[in-house]
């Protein structure tokens, strides 16, 4: 890679504006206008969450945020923006939220709610299916754990 990444996880009253604008700019244009799927992108959970970013030195190119909870922690919007994919950013991110989650939230399991094409992909991590396909907001998606399911 040629950039050098600037990895952070931050809360959300840690994000300075210009960050959080930047967040919610990629997730919107990934997850509603490319996926076309009009919902409420922005929700309640952004504001216990872990966002976990890198950039560039200009612009935001991968995301995520981290959820915890008392059942575990939930890996969820994982991005890689348009002019970045096919680096390898997304495997990255997925390892840097794991590591993340097994270093902050020891212990607990790791969740994921999977797009059914992703499923190979969070195999890789150690990631199992916990559920059958099921349709979100006309997705298919699949519950996944990585860790013990107590």
């Amino acid at each position: 890679m040629l950039n050098t990444l600037n990895w952070q996880a931050k809360a959300f009253e840690q994000l300075s504006t210009q960050e959080l604008f930047e967040i919610y700019h990629a997730r919107t244009a990934v997850f509603v206008v490319e996926q076309n799927c009009p919902y409420q992108e922005v929700d309640d959970k952004d504001l216990q969450a872990v966002h976990l970013f890198a950039k560039n030195t200009k612009n935001l190119t991968a995301y995520c945020r981290l959820i915890p909870s008392e059942k575990g922690t939930h890996i969820g919007r994982v991005l890689v923006v348009k002019a970045e994919q096919g680096k390898s950013l997304a495997r990255e991110l997925v390892q840097r939220a794991i590591n993340y989650s097994l270093e902050h939230f020891p212990h607990q399991p790791i969740h994921a709610q999977a797009q059914s094409y992703l499923q190979r992909f969070y195999e890789s991590f150690g990631f199992q299916a916990v559920s059958g396909l099921y349709l979100e907001d006309g997705i298919e998606h699949l519950d996944m754990v990585l860790g013990e399911t107590k």
